[in-house]
């Protein structure tokens, strides 16, 4: 029969790398229970009619998750029931139920017949329920489900929001007697594909494996006789100028695999075509032809990765892929496409999936859009006794074979940071967590035991935090640091450390190899004491890249993370999706991260800010740093711009235009530059794009770079191109002041002021302005008074509260899937689509004469000043965050009585009455925010 599928969750077929056409999908509304006291099997729930499940649940979401309709974190044993009528369109197919993933111990019966039990929380597996299934009737469907987060339980990075039950489709399929259970693909540049796999037969006889690819422009048969029971083949074909897979051209040959065999109506007789009807399994797959290794090129020490037999930088993200309402299962599947596009469109080229297999339909979309994945085996969170290495072992391989034939997949990551692989004991100090010999001996031997089962990958032992590597072919390790020359250090001791022979980052008398040197988690958010918070990533993330670009020994890296997770804020998006924005175009235009993404990098060597001295001729050590051959041997164009904000006008100081060239993979050095600082106070940035003279379009850049500088004159007031006389006024040094929350940032050298959620009567700061400095020299003064400031609104932070009203309460770090990110100290809201707006009305005298909009609150790049005198790389205090340049203009008709008086006063109001979440004030001083001026009154 054809059975007509209605509106489900996830309707698609779950695996595009190997999809047969006669299914149902039983993703839906399920009979659900859970069964506390473990009654279900002795009173045998497993006959439907026997227990009344009392809940319903939507299969394929994890109890736990809102998208379930249970929503209830409980250990221990759930049951799903269901009544099915359905029948395969051929009279003859079997039937298989097929689970995508459920976790961890599951039994199934088929109209109260067991049909089997399977253990595993990430592994794809199915029962060939034929025998118990009626055709003509309905057919009860009793699933249970035990999940008590064993010790011995692969259960990955679950923290985040748990997986129980049934987390990935359940499906019918149908198959003849005889079927494919297995392709593996493994291809060559030359255009040779290698195929291996396994065919159970019920019935023997002669039989054809049929190929058929790129809409039939690719053909290839093969010639079997079957032996009842399982069958290993093995085959290849040559595709013609086959063209390969890579990010930038991620091509895939999709097509179909067909085995034709007969089934004798006589068991004895082997001749298929007497007496016989044809059978035909159909699967439509895909693969693509692309290669993973490794290169040593001359003069170095360790080795690159090479994709198709070419070095590749890998710039990559750490995806916890989890979703706030399906938690590890995504809602539909234009969500995981999606998260490809996000991925590719700031210039990604890699993600590594965290401690988890990812979903087949996400990693076919890496394929198909063209995104390497460094895929994790999940583990398991107890110690490695014998059970849990019998539990993790399968469930690697049922991983490893499942996802063999995906293109995107160039790695396996085998173990985490040690995480199930330490032993307990206790001392004096109290507990001792111990990586034993004889477990390193095992992860060696898991090492080679994946690297057995497939060479055609890149196989890691253990991605480490401990410095602990045994064995792998990617020295790969973590770090997390905030601070520029932190990072620097940092980086330079692992390069210097990276050669044949070298005990850094192995363990116990385990030395290096000559494997490529690799970050596989790195970001600032652990590096700051009780965590980063909500804060800004753009400033480190940049100078972190310049750095890893330096050398000629880093391959990649794993930035942690994609998106923002429960109590992780520390992601280019937003865990909603929502965008960040980071700041860049506000130093050079059209600069986003996609720049710092790019397989051509120009590397400053220096800071990312520098204090000079106005008028100063400073040099620049420039590099290139190349993972392409796009470029080799053609003339470049190195353009240059320094530039400056003079209060509100951008002003170019000094410029050029360098011809360079490079003809070679890795870190090519540049001549140097030499650049003069602007004779005023100002925050010069140094804007670097690297051009092709070919290209006709005029904004084009191969690669974007910038770095800044505060420059400082020895003027008391400063230096500014400005006409007339000028003074300056903190933005502490107010008069008056009204708000239920004012504070002060940033070594003094900014205010806030704002107001509980619920008051929202407004507030602000008041000054006392004497200009008679600015006058007194002139007998009769006549001119104008503009005043320059940098202003924002101020969003108030439960920690800002929290720490004037009772600063004795930790609040150092707010863990769990509920935190609040304005909870922790070092929060201060990144740049992003949610703006905190504010409306300040200008008083001079007590009249109004202005009314400024500020848009947000905002944090990023931008604020650069508030990074570079940060003082203590551990802690943040309202780091990235500036204002938006006021110019107010005293009114004409006032200027005669405050000349006069040689004073004004200056009221900056917040009115009552503005919406929730807006309002507030923060006045950023010379040393703070975007502008180097503090309230800057211009008399001329």
């Amino acid at each position: 029969m054809i059975h007509t599928q209605t509106s489900i969750p996830r309707p698609e077929f779950p695996r595009p790398d190997w999809q047969r056409t006669d299914w149902l999908n039983l993703n839906g509304s399920w009979s659900f229970g859970f069964d506390p006291d473990n009654r279900g099997v002795a009173e045998h729930w497993f006959n439907g009619s026997a227990h009344e499940l009392p809940q319903q649940i939507m299969v394929p979401f994890s109890w736990v998750s809102p998208l379930s309709g249970i929503g209830e974190n409980v250990l221990g044993i759930g049951w799903y029931s269901r009544t099915i009528k359905w029948a395969p369109a051929q009279q003859r197919d079997r039937i298989f139920l097929r689970f995508g993933a459920v976790d961890y111990h599951c039994d199934v019966w088929v109209n109260q017949i067991h049909v089997g039990r399977h253990s595993g929380g990430y592994g794809t597996f199915e029962f060939d329920v034929t025998e118990a299934w009626k055709c003509n009737g309905d057919n009860s469907l009793v699933i249970r489900v035990e999940d008590n987060d064993e010790p011995y339980q692969a259960r990955g990075k679950q923290g985040y929001g748990e997986i129980r039950g049934i987390w990935q489709t359940v499906w019918l399929e149908a198959r003849p007697d005889n079927y494919v259970q297995r392709v593996q693909f493994t291809t060559q540049l030359d255009g040779t594909i290698e195929v291996q796999g396994i065919i159970h037969a019920s019935a023997g006889g002669d039989a054809v494996l049929s190929f058929s690819f790129d809409e039939g422009q690719i053909n290839h048969s093969l010639e079997l006789s079957l032996e009842p029971g399982v069958q290993h083949f093995h085959s290849s074909f040559q595709v013609t100028k086959p063209r390969l897979w890579s990010p930038e051209t991620p091509h895939l040959y999709e097509g179909m695999i067909t085995l034709e065999s007969g089934s004798s109506e006589d068991p004895g007789d082997n001749n298929p075509t007497k007496n016989s009807k044809v059978r035909i399994d159909s699967i439509a797959t895909y693969f693509g032809i692309r290669t993973i290794g490794t290169v040593k090129h001359e003069g170095m020490e360790s080795r690159w990765i090479t994709l198709n037999d070419k070095p590749i930088f890998l710039n990559g993200t750490l995806d916890q892929s989890f979703h706030p309402t399906g938690f590890f299962t995504y809602p539909t599947d234009e969500e995981m496409r999606d998260e490809i596009y996000r991925l590719k469109r700031i210039g990604l080229n890699m993600v590594r999936i965290h401690i988890k297999p990812e979903e087949p339909r996400k990693l076919y979309w890496a394929d198909k859009l063209g995104m390497l994945v460094m895929e994790d085996m999940p583990c398991f969170w107890g110690t490695p006794d014998d059970q849990a290495k019998s539990a993790y072992e399968p469930e690697a391989l049922e991983t490893i074979y499942r996802d063999w034939n995906h293109p995107s997949i160039y790695s396996w990551v085998m173990f985490n940071e040690t995480w199930g692989l330490l032993h307990e004991s206790e001392d004096e100090s109290g507990t001792v967590k111990t990586y034993m010999p004889e477990t390193q001996q095992w992860v060696k031997e898991i090492y080679e035991w994946a690297k057995s089962i497939d060479a055609t990958r890149l196989v890691e032992d253990n991605s480490p935090c401990r410095y602990d590597h045994v064995e792998s072919d990617l020295n790969t390790w973590h770090f997390y640091l905030n601070g520029y020359q932190l990072v620097r250090d940092h980086i330079e001791d692992a390069v210097q450390s990276t050669r044949p022979g070298s005990n850094w980052n192995y363990i116990d008398g385990h030395q290096q190899s000559d494997a490529p040197l690799m970050n596989s988690e790195c970001g600032a958010v652990w590096g700051i004491e009780g965590s980063a918070g909500d804060s800004d990533l753009a400033w480190q993330y940049k100078y972190m890249l310049n750095e890893f670009r330096r050398h000629d020994k880093i391959c990649g890296f794993v930035f942690t993370e994609f998106k923002d997770v429960t109590n992780e804020f520390n992601g280019y998006y937003r865990i909603d999706d929502s965008d960040k924005d980071f700041g860049y175009e506000g130093f050079i235009e059209g600069m986003s991260l996609y720049d710092l993404h790019r397989p051509d990098f120009v590397v400053i060597d220096a800071p990312p800010c520098t204090t000079v001295n106005s008028g100063q001729m400073v040099s620049v050590s420039l590099a290139v740093s190349s993972f392409a051959d796009t470029h080799h041997g053609k003339p470049m164009q190195l353009s240059w711009e320094l530039w400056y904000d003079s209060l509100g006008c951008r002003t170019i100081a000094d410029h050029g235009l360098e011809d360079i060239s490079w003809n070679t993979y890795g870190v090519t050095q540049l001549p140097q530059l030499q650049v003069q600082m602007p004779r005023t106070d100002a925050i010069a940035i140094l804007a670097i794009e690297l051009k092709d003279p070919a290209d006709p379009a005029v904004r084009s850049a191969v690669a974007r770079n910038f770095i800044t500088f505060d420059v400082r004159s020895d003027a008391a007031a400063g230096l500014y191109a400005l006409e007339g006389q000028w003074l300056q006024i903190a933005p502490t040094d107010s008069l008056n002041k009204q708000w239920d929350y004012t504070w002060q940032a940033l070594n003094d050298h900014k205010v806030n002021g704002s107001n509980r959620n619920d008051n929202h009567n407004g507030g602000f700061f008041e000054y006392d302005i004497d200009i008679s400095s600015l006058t007194r020299f002139n007998s009769i003064s006549f001119g104008d008074i503009d005043i320059y400031l940098e202003a924002a609104a101020k969003v108030l932070l439960a920690k800002d509260q929290q720490l004037i009203d009772d600063p004795t309460v930790d609040i150092s770090y707010m863990h769990g899937r509920k935190a609040d990110p304005g909870m922790n100290l070092n929060s201060y809201y990144m740049t992003d689509a949610k703006k905190h707006f504010s409306t300040v009305q200008v008083y001079i005298d007590g009249q109004p004469v202005e009314l400024l909009q500020l848009p947000d609150d905002p944090a990023d790049s931008r604020g650069v000043l508030s990074w570079h005198y940060q003082q203590d790389d551990r802690k943040l205090d309202e780091a990235g965050s500036y204002g938006y340049l006021q110019r107010i203009r005293i009114p004409s008709k006032m200027m005669p009585g405050i000349i006069e008086k040689g004073s004004f006063r200056l009221k900056l109001e917040v009115p009552a009455g503005l919406p929730e979440e807006s309002g507030g004030l923060c006045l950023y001083g010379r040393n703070a925010g975007r502008y180097p001026i503090d309230i800057l009154v211009n008399y001329k």
